[in-house]
């Protein structure tokens, strides 16, 4: 090997960098001598896109479920690693077919309630000070080379990943698990460093989570980063049948034994074939889409379901009319270093939030079908009950100080205004139901006041220059750069752009940055930014416990700017009754509904100091064709998300059926 060449192991860990290009496409390898997934021979079709027919000769399409790989082409193909930061493969059907977890936790309603016991046969049981928690599992599980899964597989994936450097949970592994006993085949006992009443997070999947290994496959590798796990040896109730060497489609086949596995509580999957493709960009989804090659689009832009509702009938998004989208449990704002000068001032941060026109943000981002939120929690899920009915009151009646004067920023029309907008360019698209217009747009927003802006601005010291543009305090300009995303998320920069406009013409001198992902991620992760329109608020969505993102707000994990934030704290921000709250919440078991009172009172501290601007929900314009598959989830019917790439998708295969004729 030359002295510049890198090692198997050495380029899986570097590809995690590497975005999905055609440069790589020759890394794609042949199946090793285990017997991986049969690849079609050179010559055979293996566009983006290409026909079910063409790619799989044989494979019936009224059989097959196809669906969209949000990944785009993945490279290399005949990696399936899933334990290895960085693996492209994730979205192959290799996490919602193959893999499995203890616990799920679904984002809507679930198929028999937000909470799945898996691969485990209870929930997790933790002693008085939850410095131990006990996972009983399930009997007769197996995986697909006919190996029984038991305590064992759980004890060596664990183990592991906390002896081995590089793999996925190593850090949290070595930080959390002292030692592992194991009672009988199926009961293990972690023994924890320290009290943590949410251990049981990492195992249970939200969007992902840790997986089960299975210990007879990897203990016999030498390098469990380096191997490809190829062919994926399946707990989940699909195989891999034939994979594109390119890496732009998988083909995944029912197992026989499809009853030997967690899901089949629920029934036996209808699709006997599942095809995860790389359809290309939004055009060419809505042309795969009407021509009955493509069942579950993921995500297109808001003018790509808009033309999918006048034109396809049998196309159906979340909601039956506008939005359509499927909000996901992520809150896009816009994420202020708090340790700016300037914006280390909540006045000044609520300034900025009041010179923010929701109505043009949403119009401008998503073309009106944005799902809006005013708090620091998204939209979604079972959220809208939990915490915005019951803060409605609170919000109308919350007050600011504009030196002197009361005033109360909510707007509870905001979300009508929107339809308002959108109606006037889609017609009778958008609902005109004020019940169904919250609970498909949202509740209130803040109002857009530039008069109570500027006060706000006067209280805190600044002037105006002689342009008319804001001064510090200091007499130094005010100047804001909002780093955003682009052509990757178009609905972010737009967005972004939008609010940028609103600030400049409130007279801040704002400008909008849109580096290359990488870049973007370095510079927020370093604080080295003004601030960011991205999202670092995720929550289960199904479930109310805020500690999936609050655990790295804390302030012993804060880092100052200059240094890699802990966590999701890249705005800096610090308070002493945030730390309260979250040590509550620590303390309390995972359903305790006292922590729905908690995270109220989070919610109410994030209004009052606005350390970050909350603006909506990530919706995600997934859309399901009904040409040959019916029963999807819904709004009405939420017992699932949609959004492809989700494990929790899993639930959908025993949910729909064939269309019938």
């Amino acid at each position: 090997m030359g002295k510049y060449m890198l090692s198997r192991r050495e380029f899986l860990a570097q590809l995690g960098l590497v975005t999905a290009g055609g440069v790589l496409a020759s890394c794609a390898a042949p199946a090793g001598p285990t017997g991986g997934a049969a690849v079609p021979a050179p010559g055979a079709a293996a566009d983006t896109g290409a026909a079910l027919a063409e790619v799989a000769p044989g494979v019936p399409r009224n059989e097959t479920l196809i669906l969209e790989n949000p990944q785009g082409r993945v490279v290399p193909a005949d990696d399936f690693n899933r334990w290895r930061p960085g693996i492209q493969s994730a979205s192959t059907g290799l996490q919602q077919l193959a893999l499995d977890a203890l616990w799920y936790i679904d984002p809507d309603a679930g198929i028999d309630g937000v909470w799945d016991n898996s691969l485990a046969a209870e929930k997790p049981i933790y002693n008085e000070d939850f410095t131990q928690m006990t996972v009983k599992l399930r009997q007769g599980l197996y995986w697909s080379d006919g190996v029984e899964f038991t305590a064992d597989d759980l004890i060596y994936t664990v183990q592991i990943q906390k002896d081995t450097d590089g793999l996925a949970y190593t850090g949290q592994f070595r930080k959390y698990v002292d030692t592992i006993e194991k009672p009988d085949n199926y009961t293990v006992v972690f023994n924890l460093t320290e009290p943590n009443s949410r251990f049981h997070g990492l195992f249970t999947v939200r969007w992902s989570a840790c997986f089960m290994m299975p210990k007879h496959i990897f203990e016999q590798q030498e390098d469990v980063v380096a191997f490809t796990f190829n062919p994926p040896v399946s707990l989940g109730p699909y195989v891999l049948k034939e994979l594109d060497p390119n890496g732009n489609w998988y083909l995944w086949e029912r197992r026989e034994d499809w009853d030997r596995t967690s899901l089949a509580r629920f029934g036996e999957p209808a699709p006997k074939y599942a095809m995860y493709i790389a359809p290309g960009p939004s055009d060419k989804k809505v042309m795969a889409q009407t021509s009955g090659e493509l069942d579950v689009i993921h995500d297109i832009a808001p003018e790509g379901m808009i033309t999918l509702a006048r034109t396809h009938p049998t196309s159906k998004g979340w909601f039956k009319s506008f939005p359509w989208a499927h909000p996901d449990p992520t809150l896009p704002a816009v994420i202020y270093n708090n340790e700016r000068p300037g914006l280390d001032n909540r006045d000044i941060r609520w300034a900025l939030t009041l010179a923010i026109d929701i109505v043009r943000v949403a119009m401008a981002s998503y073309r009106g079908a944005a799902t809006i939120s005013a708090i620091h929690v998204p939209p979604t899920g079972l959220y809208p009950g939990y915490y915005f009915e019951p803060l409605q009151p609170w919000l109308n009646e919350f007050t600011l100080d504009l030196g002197g004067e009361t005033y109360k920023p909510y707007d509870p029309t905001a979300a009508v205004r929107i339809a308002d907008a959108a109606r006037e360019a889609l017609g009778d698209l958008v609902p005109t139901d004020e019940a169904e217009i919250k609970k498909a747009i949202g509740y209130g927003w803040w109002k857009h006041d530039l008069d109570a802006a500027e006060k706000l601005m006067l209280k805190a010291g600044c002037t105006r220059g002689g342009d008319g543009k804001w001064l510090l305090p200091s007499g130094e300009p005010f100047k804001i750069t909002l780093l955003a995303e682009g052509d990757t998320r178009p609905v972010m920069n737009r967005g972004a752009t939008m609010i940028v406009e609103n600030w400049n013409e409130f007279g801040v001198d704002a400008t909008l940055d849109v580096p290359d992902n990488a870049t973007r991620g370095r510079l927020a992760l370093l604080g080295e930014m003004d601030a960011e329109f991205g999202w670092t608020i995720e929550t289960w969505g199904g479930h109310p416990d805020l500690f999936f993102f609050l655990e790295s707000w804390h302030s012993s994990l804060y880092r100052p700017s200059g240094e890699n934030a802990a966590g999701r704290n890249r705005m800096r921000w610090k308070h002493p009754e945030l730390d309260r709250i979250i040590e509550e919440i620590q303390r309390l078991d995972f359903d305790d509904p006292k922590g729905i009172d908690l995270g109220i009172e989070f919610i109410k501290l994030a209004a009052t100091e606005m350390p970050i601007t909350p603006i909506m929900s990530y919706n995600v314009f997934s859309v399901c064709d009904e040409t040959y598959w019916e029963g999807f989830p819904t709004a009405e019917d939420p017992y699932t998300n949609p959004v492809a790439n989700w494990a929790n998708t899993k639930y959908m295969y025993v949910k729909i059926r064939p269309k019938q004729a």
